[in-house]
């Protein structure tokens, strides 16, 4: 089996994003973006799939990607040589790490499909469902509204909940803002109010999203260390190590990052080295499915969980083939208040036949079964709206 041809095929999603001049999103007017699918086409007829896009927080290879950089490298050579494709792809400093993800991914749903299973039995299946927590999207109001949608989601099936509070945004106004300084004092007040809600009902955790001073994170994760929140991830930058490896050792509720930095499970492990968090973090942006189950595996020999950065396809294949006690939670959402536009999650995207992540009345999301990363795109609605 050869690989004949690379494709990216752009169509048209309806979208409610719109991003900012600091470089984070803000939810407005409904418009359309634009979702891409990475298609690696075969001799055999067999074809692999990666999403992108305005639906995804996954990196959605461009055109100029495909053709300049992809299709030179990969073309007739053979798919399931991924492994060796991902070293070339890693030693090309043409290749972002999120572009090595994003090709890696459509390899491996390709070898899935080649042989008629899930990826995650390729990888050696440990379970079917994951643990999901509510993941609520940011500057979604008042205190009482983050309570509100705490209570929403208990009442959904939900035994999880994370809380993004006032992220790039003013608590008051909710008008967005350059980030720093934040609002720890008014991120407090959201999660003490969302613990009154739902004391010891729900395992609950706080992500800043890499806003906070050491300072602040020192003072924001005492406090809620009292109430018993079972994580705090991602609350200062990545860029420098020594702070995070501080506030590890000072702190007692467990430090879960790194999220965003670069360098995909080899930054990890000199993270784990360092002491520098407690519970890893990484998604198929930073290295594919290939480096995340390299970076599972290191955090499982040092005794540390790992939970997968949001959810999708590629990091529920990783949570399928992982045990819980190394892979906890499955990340759903960004979720809204059900009087929200975008209140209801559980409505299927437009491009697909089936989500990635339905959830029991348990709280526990049934991770994809079918052939390769379990893709079932409706074909209809896409042609229908290529760009």
């Amino acid at each position: 089996m050869k690989i004949v041809d690379v494709e990216l095929i752009e169509f048209r999603l309806p979208t409610f994003s719109h991003g900012t001049k600091w470089g984070y999103g803000v939810d407005g007017a409904e418009h359309h973006g634009v979702q891409t699918l990475t298609k690696i086409v075969t001799d055999d007829g067999v074809e692999g799939y990666a999403t992108g896009g305005v639906h995804s927080y996954f990196y959605g290879a461009s055109a100029d990607e495909i053709k300049g950089l992809v299709k030179p490298l990969l073309v007739g050579e053979d798919p399931l040589d991924r492994g060796m494709l991902w070293e070339w792809m890693k030693a090309n400093r043409r290749f972002s790490e999120a572009l090595v993800g994003n090709i890696d991914s459509a390899l491996w749903d390709l070898a899935g499909r080649a042989a008629g299973q899930s990826v995650a039995t390729l990888m050696g299946r440990t379970r079917t469902k994951a643990r999901a927590y509510a993941s609520t999207a940011p500057n979604i109001g008042s205190p009482d509204v983050y309570a509100k949608l705490a209570l929403e989601s208990r009442d959904r099936g939900y035994t999880a909940f994370k809380i993004h509070a006032y992220i790039y945004a003013d608590p008051e106004t909710l008008e967005p803002t350059p980030g720093k300084p934040a609002s720890p004092m008014a991120d407090l007040e959201v999660c003490e109010a969302v613990f009154d809600a739902v004391g010891d009902s729900m395992t609950l955790m706080l992500d800043p999203w890499g806003i906070y001073s050491l300072q602040e994170s020192l003072m924001v994760g005492r406090k809620i260390e009292k109430l018993g929140f079972y994580f705090f991830e991602h609350p200062m930058d990545e860029w420098a190590v020594e702070p995070y490896r501080r506030l590890a050792g000072e702190l007692d509720i467990p430090i879960c990052g790194p999220e965003l930095a670069a360098g995909m499970h080899y930054s990890r492990a000199e993270w784990v080295a360092q002491k520098a968090t407690d519970i890893g973090r990484i998604d198929v942006n930073f290295g594919g499915l290939t480096a995340c189950r390299r970076a599972v595996d290191m955090y499982e020999s040092f005794g540390l969980p790992c939970e997968m950065h949001v959810g999708g396809f590629g990091n529920a294949a990783i949570l399928g083939s992982t045990a819980q006690e190394t892979c906890e939670f499955f990340e759903r959402g960004l979720l809204f208040p059900s009087d929200h536009p975008l209140g209801d999650y559980d409505k299927t995207p437009l491009y697909l036949k089936a989500p990635c992540d339905s959830m029991d009345s348990d709280g526990n999301v049934l991770l994809p079964q079918g052939d390769g990363l379990g893709f079932e795109f409706d074909w209809d609605y896409i042609n229908d709206n290529i760009v």
